[in-house]
């Protein structure tokens, strides 16, 4: 009976890792979307937002080490200035435009047009050739496409300016990935663990941002009574606790990802990011107000369709291929987390290993 019980204990731990990405996911969308109503300066958000990544990420690696004893990977500039930058950079603009667009698009618009994502994911795949062509990829993109033609399609939500901003976002959001994917399967460079990859990405990330944030928001934030310019000290303190919130949920939505990935597969992952996206919906209308017809239900369905097919082409096409980038970190010890192991783990790992070797595999994005 040991082998059920294990199985059952995977089982819930899995589902436990799931709904703590939700948390973090879900949870992140709609505390931007809430503080931007009062909050208008969505790059300085941002910038805090990588302020608090960094110095959780240091404190981790900190911590790593001296439970280690093993000192943690410090890049030389070189490779951190010519293969790190694009990276950070591309991630930086990614997440500042996100956040830019709550200003004037609904978190249904939001969620749909960002899963538009996967179609320039693709096309960087080929390009840096991490994908091979494949006749269904025809398939994958006509799908995605159409939905997001129908679901934007007299929307009586519709906003031009936030819909440029995250299509834009989405766009420079398929480099960030795929150079992700490469900067993370370079062994050379050692950033296979993501608490190393978002202490190196953070700084540089922030100086990618901080340009854009002095043209567009330094003179009016400067001059804002919720910063620069308080009369009070309360209004101050409240800034600065809901902008840290939001950091520490930025924190935690990365780390959760790589929690369900390294602890599952990131099969789990790309079933979980649609019905997350299906969750989304649901709450923005229940609780946001959203208005979705029919038929921008039925454009989100063919999306939707457009994205499990990309995901069931990914299992299918990875049988035959070499070990995936979870099951290379899952063999290196340098890999592990030690803070959130337990001594049990050991044994339950060990009595699922068969079960591993025979669940699919797709490269993380």
């Amino acid at each position: 009976m040991a082998c059920p019980v294990q199985f059952l204990c995977r089982g819930i731990r899995t589902i436990g890792l799931v709904l703590l990405y939700y948390v973090f996911s879900i949870g992140i969308t709609f505390y931007n979307k809430w503080l931007m109503k009062g909050f208008h300066y969505p790059l300085f958000m941002t910038l805090v937002h990588l302020t608090i990544i960094f110095c959780i990420s240091a404190f981790t690696r900190r911590a790593m080490q001296f439970w280690t004893g093993k000192p943690r990977i410090v890049m030389n500039w070189s490779d951190y200035l010519y293969k790190v930058a694009p990276t950070a950079f591309a991630t930086a603009l990614d997440i500042g435009l996100s956040n830019w667009s709550f200003l004037f698009i609904t978190i249904s618009l939001y969620t749909m047009t960002k899963s538009s994502a996967v179609l320039f994911i693709l096309f960087f795949s080929l390009v840096f050739k991490l994908e091979e062509p494949n006749p269904f990829l025809i398939l994958v993109v006509l799908l995605i496409a159409s939905g997001l033609f129908m679901f934007t399609f007299k929307s009586t939500q519709f906003n031009l300016e936030g819909f440029i901003m995250v299509l834009l976002a989405s766009f420079i959001g398929g480099i960030r990935w795929t150079l992700t994917q490469v900067l993370m399967q370079k062994a050379e460079l050692g950033l296979q663990n993501p608490i190393d990859t978002m202490y190196h990405l953070q700084p540089l990330m922030f100086l990618g941002l901080f340009p854009l944030f002095l043209y567009n928001e330094g003179l009016s934030l400067s001059s804002s009574e919720k910063l620069f310019r308080v009369t009070e000290f309360s209004p101050f303190v409240y800034s600065l606790c809901t902008l840290s919130i939001g950091g520490l949920l930025a924190f935690g939505l990365g780390f959760s990802e790589f929690l369900l990935v390294s602890r599952t597969s990131s099969l789990t992952l790309s079933i979980s990011g649609i019905f997350k996206e299906v969750c989304t919906l649901l709450l923005a209308t229940k609780l946001m107000g959203d208005q979705i017809s029919a038929l921008n239900w039925l454009g989100f369905a063919v999306c939707l369709c457009g994205i499990s097919l990309h995901v069931g082409l990914k299992t299918y096409y990875s049988k035959n291929k070499g070990p995936s980038l979870r099951q290379l970190n899952s063999k290196s010890p340098e890999l592990e987390l030690p803070l959130l192991r337990q001594k049990g783990d050991e044994g339950e790992e060990s009595a699922a290993d068969e079960y591993d070797d025979e669940e699919q595999e797709i490269t993380l994005h």
